[in-house]
């Protein structure tokens, strides 16, 4: 008789992403326990009556709140409370104040919890990875952001519909930043083996190379948009997180453009960022250190410089913070 392997993951916020991904989970069959903390008990006790209203429906799972002892054997811990950002707000905006959270929040983790793998998901992710990781001291590759999952989503959902095309039929990345100065890989994007690139030219429909930068500014731009007409973002960060939290809870080894920690890949070095990615279940086992062309690797190294004026202030609030 097989024995039976307990799937467990925490999620820290009780926020529309948390939510939305705790409603995502449950329906997939993936988590045998779901536990929500919140530091508003009555937010967290509502979300967790609502879905529970819905177990009816989906694969058995066990939903409740918790508190932070509760890390102590999951298998994930998903992290998405913090400041969210406002209208106008750009991510780097929220550096100092969600700083500040983020570090009281891994405080409590490491408590509890050492083995444990911890996706970041609350903005600037980037940023907060770097915190999550400074703070935490965990072996590398435990402590991994959404990065730009949903960003490559946006950008292989725009070109589906501009090709006419499944989605799922195209493979295409967006690296860098999950934020202002990310950028659309073409040199990687291919549809059934041929690169976009040779696609479009034998397509002949557009000015594929105007059509290109129009997409993907729109894919730079489209969390601004959501946040204008509707305040926030939730829905595709939710199924996003789902695809990362399959890659690690069945163990998938799947490539994904997670934020992480470079010590010398692409010729960066302590910076968060997303690039390719192998994830499963001890977090990123490695990652693929794929051929850019000359522009996609200064637009690289320009999103990491853009970046380290952020991680040096979240180094001053962390420092701040320790000596308060």
């Amino acid at each position: 008789m097989q024995e039976f392997q307990s799937r467990k993951v925490v999620v820290i916020g009780a926020g529309s992403v948390g939510a939305t991904y705790c409603y995502v989970m449950m329906q997939t069959g993936l988590a045998n326990e779901i536990v929500l903390i919140d530091v508003d008990q009555q937010r967290a006790e509502g979300e967790v009556m609502d879905l529970c209203h819905g177990l009816a429906f989906v694969p058995p799972v066990l939903i409740r709140t918790g508190a932070y002892p509760d890390c102590a054997d999951a298998n994930l811990i998903v992290l998405t409370a913090g400041a969210k950002q406002k209208q106008g707000q750009s991510r780097l905006d929220l550096v100092r104040k969600n700083t500040e959270i983020i570090c009281s929040i891994c405080d409590e983790i490491a408590t509890y919890c050492r083995e444990s793998v911890l996706l970041v998901v609350t903005n600037p992710v980037d940023v907060l990875t770097y915190v999550a990781i400074r703070k935490l001291g965990w072996q590398r590759g435990r402590v991994m952001g959404s990065g730009t999952v949903l960003d490559t989503s946006r950008f292989r959902y725009m070109l589906s519909d501009h090709c006419g095309m499944d989605p799922r039929s195209i493979h295409a990345y967006v690296l860098g930043e999950h934020g202002d100065t990310e950028f659309a890989a073409w040199s990687m994007a291919h549809v059934g083996g041929l690169k976009v690139t040779e696609y479009c030219k034998t397509c002949g429909r557009c000015e594929f190379q105007t059509e290109h930068q129009r997409i993907e500014q729109a894919v730079r731009n489209s969390a601004y948009h959501i946040i204008d007409y509707k305040g926030a973002t939730y829905w595709a960060i939710g199924l996003a997180l789902r695809r990362i939290s399959e890659a690690i809870l069945r163990n998938e080894n799947s490539v994904l453009t997670v934020s992480a920690l470079m010590v010398g890949e692409y010729g960066l070095r302590d910076t968060c960022l997303s690039v390719p990615c192998v994830v499963g279940t001890s977090g990123i086992s490695s990652i693929i250190q794929a051929r850019l062309s000359q522009s996609e690797q200064e637009a690289l190294a320009a999103s990491a410089d853009a970046l380290r004026e952020s991680f040096t202030h979240a180094d001053a609030a962390m420092a701040a913070g320790s000596h308060a």
